[in-house]
C-alpha cells in the first residue's frame, strides 16, 4: 500500500461514520440544529465535510479544477439518502484523483486559492499536509456530530 492509498484510506471510514449517524433520523431532525448560537444541522455537518473533502483533496491536492460555495454548504438542507448518493460519487473520484499521484507529489507544495481553503487566510501547504487537513476536518465533525446529536437528544428530553 503507497502512502497515498493509507491517506485516502483513512478519509472513507470517518465519512462512512459520519454518515452513519444520519441513518435513524427523521428528516426534521436530519435539518435542525441544536438551540444555540451557530449551531449546525446533522445534515449541515456531513454536506460541510464531503465540501471540504472535495476542495481539498480533489482541488487543492490533486489540482483539478473544482469550485466550492462554502456558504451554501451551512445553508444547506435535504435526505440522508441526497448525502449518501454525494459521498457515492465522491468517493471513487477521490481514489482516482489520488491514485494518479505519484509518491514525490505528496512533498509538492502549493498555495490553495482562498475558494477552496475555507476560514482564514491560505497559505502554503505540502500535498500531504492537504490530506491530513481532511482526515483532522472530517474527525473533528465526527465529534461535533455527536455531541449535537447528543445535545438535541436532551433537548428533547426536557
Amino acid at each position: 500500500m503507497t502512502e497515498t492509498q493509507a491517506l485516502v484510506g483513512q478519509v472513507g471510514p470517518i465519512i462512512e461514520r459520519l454518515l452513519a449517524r444520519l441513518e435513524t433520523l427523521d428528516e426534521a431532525t436530519l435539518n435542525s440544529a441544536p438551540a444555540w448560537e451557530g449551531a449546525n444541522s446533522p445534515y449541515v455537518i456531513v454536506a460541510h465535510v464531503l465540501g471540504n473533502a472535495r476542495a481539498w483533496v480533489l482541488g487543492i491536492a490533486c489540482g483539478q479544477p473544482v469550485r466550492r460555495d462554502r456558504p451554501a454548504e451551512f445553508a444547506s438542507h435535504g435526505r440522508c439518502s441526497d448525502l449518501r448518493e454525494a459521498w457515492a460519487q465522491l468517493a471513487p473520484e477521490i481514489e482516482h484523483a489520488a491514485a494518479a499521484l505519484k509518491p514525490a507529489d505528496l512533498d509538492r507544495t502549493l498555495l490553495p486559492s482562498k475558494e477552496l481553503w475555507g476560514e482564514g487566510e491560505p497559505h502554503e501547504v505540502s500535498v500531504r499536509q492537504a490530506f491530513l487537513h481532511v482526515i483532522e476536518h472530517a474527525s473533528i465533525h465526527l465529534g461535533q456530530m455527536q455531541t449535537t446529536l447528543d445535545l438535541m437528544k436532551s433537548e428533547g428530553a426536557r
